[in-house]
């Protein structure tokens, strides 16, 4: 059995995972899908000073008094900065890094930097409340049926635009630690994860993966995800 640990995506929560939760566990795996502060279930505690630091304490936290050991820590898209940020808090505690369509960031990387300044995410600010908050984009891959994006479009809360804005700071861009990066290959116009997936095609250190997916394999693709996350914890 392995423990796995999700860094969701931005403007997304763990309620995203709902699909993924019970497959996991009937493959006989461990699954926690812990909330950032701000969003989802917690988004009563929302404030423009959150951010990454923030959602990256609250996952170690999470770690740390579940005191959970031999972590299978996945980041999701915007969790992927989150992971980066917790495997460098506390390596001891982990046991392999996966990156599903995500950010892999280096040392002082921000969100920011990585899409690039004037990218559309960066634009996505609500005008109304200056530059704190950034607006959920419409969630519209070919392959998300009509009845996920009722489930998704009204549970998705605003990102604080500093989570963007932040780097990561790091000691170490390597953290040691085995590391998959599973990219997902139903693209749109913009592919913002396809540089960092071939960083995984030509670094040491990373086994890749593909999947017949859009962006979010949680929601759209569970059970192929699954098999992915399987084959991972069993290597």
């Amino acid at each position: 059995m392995s423990t796995f640990v999700i860094c969701h995506g931005a403007w997304s929560a763990g309620w995203a995972w709902k699909k993924v939760r019970p497959l996991l566990q009937a493959a006989g795996h461990e699954i926690h899908t812990p909330t950032y502060t701000g969003l989802g279930d917690l988004a009563h505690h929302s404030q423009a000073s959150i951010g990454l630091d923030t959602h990256i304490e609250d996952t170690a936290a999470f770690i740390e008094y579940e005191d959970l050991t031999n972590v299978i820590l996945v980041g999701h898209s915007y969790g992927g900065m989150v992971a980066t940020g917790v495997a460098e808090r506390m390596p001891s505690r982990l046991a392999k890094l996966v990156y599903l369509d995500a950010f892999v960031p280096r040392n002082g990387e921000s969100v920011n930097q990585l899409v690039g300044e004037k990218s559309a995410a960066s634009r996505a600010v609500a005008a109304t409340i200056g530059d704190a908050w950034l607006i959920p984009p419409n969630p519209s891959p070919a392959d998300t049926s009509a009845e996920d994006l009722a489930w998704i479009a009204p549970r998705r809360r605003w990102q604080p635009a500093r989570t963007f804005s932040q780097p990561v700071l790091l000691k170490h861009d390597n953290p040691g630690l085995p590391r998959s990066y599973i990219y997902c290959t139903r693209r749109g116009e913009v592919d913002r994860f396809g540089p960092f997936a071939e960083r995984a095609k030509t670094e040491t250190g990373w086994t890749y993966y593909e999947i017949d997916a859009s962006h979010s394999p949680n929601v759209t693709a569970p059970e192929a995800l699954v098999d992915l996350l399987c084959d991972i914890a069993g290597r």
